[in-house]
């Protein structure tokens, strides 16, 4: 009898640490999700800027087209690989533009009339305050996405399914492309 009893408290506690477990698992997926749409969004609200922001330069420094085409040419390869879907390769165009965008900012600097210039001034505040929305999301992003692979290793969703007899792949939907998008850093 009190061997009954221990034993239906342990499948209590089993499943309740199972059901608790694939709760966390889904709420560390979700939130995976809305980190990403965060910085989707700031870099798209970037992406938006950097035309304004060329142009203005270009009347200043109208010799420096190399620049120009760099900024343009990472606007449009960010813009592509938004498309895409592919992180990775996300990652690569966004990083590529910071550093083009860098550069047109120091092109500007060498023009004491631009830095004057009233409408650079607000594109420049207006930059800056998406670099640093940008680089919270991002934190918040690497953060998330630490905690769900750290989560992911300690407890298999196919243990988890196997304790309640379900399909992984019906109820749990964590595939292989879930498991991997994720583990990328921003």
């Amino acid at each position: 009898m009190i061997f009954g009893i221990i034993a239906l408290i342990v499948i209590v506690l089993i499943v309740l640490w199972g059901v608790s477990a694939y709760n966390g698992l889904v709420t560390l997926r979700n939130r995976v999700k809305n980190g990403w749409a965060q910085i989707d969004v700031q870099l798209k609200q970037r992406a938006d800027l950097i035309p304004n922001l060329v142009e203005t330069v270009k009347g200043y420094a109208a010799h420096e087209s190399q620049v120009f085409t760099q900024v343009t040419q990472a606007r449009a390869s960010a813009l592509q690989a938004a498309q895409s879907g592919d992180v990775a390769q996300r990652i690569q165009a966004e990083n590529q533009l910071s550093r083009a965008i860098m550069n047109l900012q120091a092109v500007a600097e060498a023009y004491p009339q631009l830095q004057a210039n009233q409408n650079f001034l607000d594109l420049q505040a207006q930059l800056k305050a998406l670099e640093e929305k940008i680089a919270y999301a991002r934190q918040f992003y690497n953060d998330v996405v630490q905690k769900y692979n750290t989560k992911i290793e300690v407890v298999p969703t196919n243990i988890i399914a196997g304790l309640f007899h379900f399909e992984q792949a019906a109820y749990f939907q964590v595939d292989e492309a879930d498991r991997q998008a994720p583990q990328v850093k921003f």
